[in-house]
């Protein structure tokens, strides 16, 4: 199964190219046949490589390939081939995009049924999912970096994917261009790479990385570079606030790359070079403070927003700020532990609010919805089951990984599990008030939406189904021994991240300890859960339009702490203002009148000289003689 390991990227590539060259031809439902069937065939074939890399675990022996598909580029000693590797990590991963990917891909043949541009939305699905495996699976930094960028520009592609409405567009700028500020860190950090150890290879560099003293000024500049790249990528201060713009993309988009996949390539880059971030402890305690801030300010501003996706937007960034908090720790399994139940739960969230949308024809904003529980009862159902799993409320999904990247935390410093509480207890308060202000009390909305209420169709419900079966037992993948468990996904990832445990161990605490921690976090988010419902449904409060003023923290964080208004004022119009003087300074009044000049001195000088050519005979012997007397002159004076 290793060997057709090749098939899984490119199988969405043909359905991309086959789409996309189609498009205006093909019927939309050979359109979907084709754009789901090629990511259901890799993922089945994804399922054959992690049962391949399980079964050789469980024997106890190697389960690390490298695939080399063909030798791509050669200059010097820099020698680079398009290689994949593929190990417990890259298989997990591969299960992930592709499964989740399929899901949605299924969900989007009903949710974009009557675009126009429903063949376009699956090409570009697919050439998403290409890139992303490419990520995934590329054996050295150069492969990972194409997909790293190939991501990125079907980001771009997608959040525009209505580009016809302006701010929709400037939003998918937005992320193209604070992606690429991110991109530029990683793409130093390759040179750096080459530079210190020779080679793109994991294979080649992290032996190397594995010798280096602790600390060393060359590693904390790598690693610091790489940070830099998956800020971007994974919405992190200071390069947080494309994704919550990003929303405009259509429901899908949000589900795929923005909760389950692209934003996660970050943590995935981090846990795949973990070598190189444990060696550089620096680092580390950058990436924890940076993770705890982000989880902190995106939780706070997720309590006062009131269009659906914005929640669950400013939700995901504080939940890609726990996996960065946990990566910080030291907890890499734990950190990508949540991205596996973050994956499952926030995926469902999306899509589910995608069939709230969709049945409040393309209605976001919570203050209109209320009372559609009993319009909409697949859709709640499977929502309360997302809701619970992400409040960390057990025995959901969301209560296993949270609490694991918090006991690490608890381990490393008890300010930084002080924090993550916190965060918990907003995240429990801003969910249950999302569901309850969509589900419960009375409809707020119109007549006319009244009147189109029902359930989305089965290709939007089944997805939601097999997603929350995942989001309600997907944490028993990893679950701890104090609850009688055996750290499955944890052995399963050893060889990964076995030399980052030999150089600093593992953090432990009593089991007595843990079941306090565990008791605290569950329990707040209960009471969290309470608190929203006695304001929501029991008092039935709605929260104030958006022309009533307020003040305080509520309007701090409505307004969105002003961190938009703050990179306006600091960056954008400075900026502009450079662009306007060098256009109109040195552009049009230096440059451009330099040229302008010579050619009008030209011109000009042209006229007058063609005067001389009057055609008249005379008048040229009489220059002749002018000519000679001239020369003789000048011989006379010169002698």
């Amino acid at each position: 199964m290793i060997d057709l390991i090749w098939l899984i990227p490119l199988l969405p590539l043909i359905g991309f190219l086959v789409n996309g060259l189609g498009r205006n031809v093909l019927p939309k439902s050979l359109v979907g046949v084709v754009g789901c069937g090629v990511v259901l065939i890799s993922f089945l074939l994804s399922c054959g490589v992690f049962s391949t890399i399980y079964t050789l675990r469980q024997a106890g022996e190697s389960a690390t390939f490298t695939q080399p598909v063909f030798d791509w580029i050669g200059a010097g000693s820099a020698q680079v081939s398009l290689s994949f590797l593929v190990d417990p990590l890259s298989a997990a991963m591969l299960l992930i995009v592709t499964g989740i990917g399929f899901l949605i891909h299924v969900y989007s043949i009903g949710y974009m049924q009557h675009d126009a541009g429903f063949a376009k939305f699956f090409a570009y699905l697919n050439l998403f999912i290409f890139f992303m495996l490419l990520l995934v699976l590329g054996s050295n930094y150069i492969v990972m970096f194409i997909g790293w960028e190939g991501v990125g520009l079907c980001s771009y592609l997608l959040i525009g994917f209505w580009f016809k409405n302006s701010s929709y567009a400037s939003a998918a700028k937005k992320a193209f261009v604070m992606n690429r500020i991110g991109d530029l860190g990683f793409l130093i950090a390759v040179f750096a790479i080459f530079a210190t150890f020779g080679t793109f290879e994991f294979a080649g560099i992290f032996p190397q990385a594995a010798n280096m003293t602790m600390g060393d000024t060359t590693l904390l500049l790598i690693t610091l570079l790489l940070f830099v790249a998956a800020t971007g990528k994974s919405a992190q201060i200071p390069l947080f606030t494309w994704l919550p713009d990003a929303m405009a993309g259509p429901t899908p988009v949000s589900a795929l790359i923005h909760a389950a996949t692209m934003v996660t390539a970050g943590i995935y880059m981090i846990a795949r070079s973990n070598i190189l971030f444990t060696l550089s402890p620096i680092t580390l305690q950058i990436v924890a403070a940076i993770g705890i801030c982000t989880a902190l300010l995106a939780a706070a501003i997720a309590v006062t927003q009131n269009d659906i996706k914005k929640v669950l937007a400013y939700s995901t960034v504080s939940q890609l700020g726990y996996m960065f908090l946990g990566l910080g720790v030291g907890a890499f399994t734990g950190a990508f532990f949540h991205v596996i139940t973050h994956a499952f739960f926030k995926a469902l969230l999306f899509l589910g609010a995608g069939s709230v949308i969709h049945a409040m024809s393309d209605e976001q904003d919570m203050r209109n919805m209320g009372g559609l529980k009993k319009h909409l009862p697949v859709t709640y159902l499977t929502m309360l089951i997302g809701t619970v799993a992400i409040a960390g409320i057990p025995p959901l999904s969301g209560f296993f990984s949270k609490d694991e990247i918090l006991a690490h935390a608890f381990a490393h410093s008890k300010v930084l599990w002080v924090l993550g509480f916190m965060g918990a207890l907003f995240t429990a308060f801003y969910m249950f008030r999302m569901l309850f202000l969509t589900f419960f009390g009375q409809f707020r909305g119109t007549s006319a939406q009244a009147s189109h209420l029902h359930e989305s169709p089965p290709t939007m419900t089944v997805p939601l189904v097999v997603l929350a079966v995942l989001a309600a037992l997907g944490g028993f993948l990893n679950v701890p021994a104090a609850l009688g468990g055996q750290h499955a996904l944890a052995n399963f990832l050893a060889p990964v991240f076995a030399e980052s445990v030999e150089k600093v161990g593992e953090a432990h605490l009593e089991h007595s300890t843990e079941y306090v921690l565990m008791g605290i976090s569950a329990l707040a988010a209960i009471v969290m859960a309470v608190v929203a419902y006695r304001q929501y449904v029991s008092k039935a409060v709605v929260p104030v339009a958006d022309d009533v003023p307020r003040s305080g923290l509520s309007r701090l964080s409505y307004r969105k702490f002003y961190v938009d208004e703050l990179y306006d004022t600091l960056i954008v119009r400075p900026l502009n203002a450079l662009s306007v003087f060098f256009y109109r300074k040195v552009d049009r009044g230096g440059i451009d009148g330099v040229v302008n000049g010579l050619g009008s001195a030209t011109g000009k000088s042209g006229k007058g000289i063609r005067l001389l050519q009057s055609g008249n005979v005379g008048f040229y012997i009489f220059m002749m003689v002018i000519a000679v007397v001239a020369l003789l002159a000048y011989g006379v004076f010169n002698g």
